[in-house]
């Protein structure tokens, strides 16, 4: 390829960055609607769009799920109401041409009659998806994340206009009220995964360059920078609680779309026409080799992938069942410089190879033992590792090995909580998570000697942390709310323990005003 036809690819993909779908001017917007506290299906509550002339409206069937048809394209308000709950109002959702608009809505159960009060809808953008929460959480929109400037769709660079969260444009870690970025904790489905970012760990620990969590994956999720409820351990800095969203059930939808971040495929739709199962997957792959002219000597070379998936399967009497899954594998270089008059820098002497990967996959089970109680139980395994090699050229210009790190580490998790709505009042989630963890660690290094490298390190290990928390939520008014918990871990290397307490409380003083 000449250099004339390299630029004209670069700017193409520069300017183009757009999804290609072939659509009409209108589209259909689908949805469930829930129980916020019991997460059970609300049926027969209207939804309508408010700024629609005429109006276009409809209502939930008796699994909680709906369906506006023939919505032109546009950005719409959305108010979903039942009696006996709080109205719900979305603000600027969004109708494109290419695929269908799917959301999950929550309804809160009122604790007052409406004879003693007038509710006024509910705008849930910014509340977080989590009851339990009370303070420094807000709902993580993926909306947002398409729409922020410079974002490319990272959760953790939408992050960064929050209160508090502070990071740069080298990388995406992101420091929390002074915290390392290594403090975040970061969540998938429920379950602890390892950072989910490209290159990770290589300039900020606990930051990477690109996220491997795609716009076309996530559904709305939540991030918390403090005050955590009881079912959240071992995070000091904030937490990151992803969730992926179903696939499209009715009907099969695909993009394609080229950008600064790769090129990217996703795909969704039923395993079976009128069928209740669902398959959703995207895959992206690096383009810094099409920007080479562009890039800094040797990282044209630099290529990144992953993949990331959900299958959902519904069933009539033995509740849901899901199967997800994330992974990443990263490659960079560096080649030496065989001319000695055009050594610069030391680094100039060495050839270094570096891959990395990360992955995480889950099956989860949700049973619903009646409208107010579920169970819902976890099985995952991550695993992330880096495999650095440097070789140095001496002094005959012959390369020796000059240093090795190769690390390993696997966790394999077993998780179930149960989900209990008491009543309007008060709801409960009690749980426990069983997690093994097992590492392997290896460093060969030379040091300034033309020696073969010797053994640093070399240890491989097994432990277990066990961990169990309960947590309940009491809604005594429209004004005022508790959660109140306790969480308590195990680790087994050493036998130490924590039991810590948790309490929130808010009240609302004014519309605009709370403590």
């Amino acid at each position: 390829m000449s250099e004339f036809m390299k630029k004209s690819a670069i700017i193409f993909l520069l300017i183009l960055e757009t999804v290609l779908g072939f659509g009409q001017a209108t589209q259909n917007i689908r949805g469930t609607l829930t129980d916020q506290a019991s997460k059970s299906p609300v049926p027969f509550a209207s939804v309508i769009l408010l700024n629609t002339d005429p109006i276009i409206g409809t209502t939930t069937d008796s699994d909680g799920n709906f369906k506006l048809e023939n919505v032109p394209v546009g950005r719409y308000d959305l108010q979903v109401s039942f009696v006996g709950y709080d109205p719900v109002l979305i603000k600027e959702l969004v109708v494109s041409s290419s695929k269908e608009t799917y959301i999950e809505v929550s309804m809160k159960e009122s604790v007052t009659t409406l004879d003693e009060i007038v509710v006024k809808p509910t705008v849930t953008k910014e509340l977080a998806l989590n009851t339990t929460t009370t303070v420094s959480a807000r709902m993580l929109s993926i909306e947002e994340a398409k729409r922020y400037a410079g974002g490319f769709d990272d959760p953790a660079r939408l992050a960064s206009s929050f209160a508090g969260v502070a990071s740069n444009v080298a990388d995406n870690g992101i420091v929390i009220r002074g915290n390392a970025p290594k403090s975040l904790q970061w969540k998938l489905e429920g379950v602890e995964i390892p950072n989910p970012n490209h290159f990770a760990d290589l300039s900020a620990f606990g930051g990477g360059g690109i996220t491997a969590l795609s716009s076309q994956m996530l559904a709305n999720s939540d991030f918390l920078t403090g005050a955590f409820p009881a079912e959240y351990n071992n995070a000091t800095s904030g937490v990151f609680d992803l969730f992926m969203r179903k696939g499209n059930n009715q009907k099969a939808e695909h993009t394609f779309q080229f950008g600064l971040i790769g090129i990217d495929a996703s795909s969704e739709g039923p395993f079976k026409k009128g069928g209740k199962s669902s398959y959703l997957f995207n895959y992206r792959y690096a383009t810094l080799s099409l920007m080479e002219p562009l890039l800094p000597e040797d990282a044209g070379g630099t290529t990144y992938q992953d993949l990331s998936f959900k299958l959902n399967f519904p069933t009539k009497n033995a509740g849901t069942f899901s199967l997800w899954g994330i992974g990443l594998t990263d490659g960079s270089g560096q080649s030496v410089e065989k001319d000695s008059t055009k050594r610069l820098y030391f680094q100039d002497r060495e050839e270094a190879d570096t891959e990395q990967f990360m992955g995480a996959t889950g099956l989860n089970h949700v049973y619903f033992f009646n409208k107010k109680t579920h169970l819902e139980t976890t099985l995952a395994a991550t695993i992330r590792g880096i495999d650095w090699k440097i070789k140095r050229m001496n002094q005959e210009n012959i390369l020796l090995d000059q240093s090795q790190i190769k690390n390993t580490n696997q966790n394999f998790v077993f998780k179930t909580v149960l989900n209990k709505k008491i009543s309007a009042k008060h709801n409960n989630k009690t749980g426990f998570v069983i997690t093994g963890l097992q590492y392997d660690m290896k460093l060969n290094d030379a040091g300034n000697t033309e020696l073969p490298p010797v053994s640093i390190v070399d240890e491989n290990g097994f432990s277990t942390l066990l961990s169990a928390y309960t947590n309940s939520s009491f809604n005594f008014s429209h004004k005022l709310s508790m959660n109140v918990g306790l969480n308590a871990q195990l680790f087994t290397l050493n036998n130490n323990y924590t039991i810590e307490p948790r309490l929130g409380l808010i009240w609302y003083m004014k519309e605009n005003q709370q403590i």
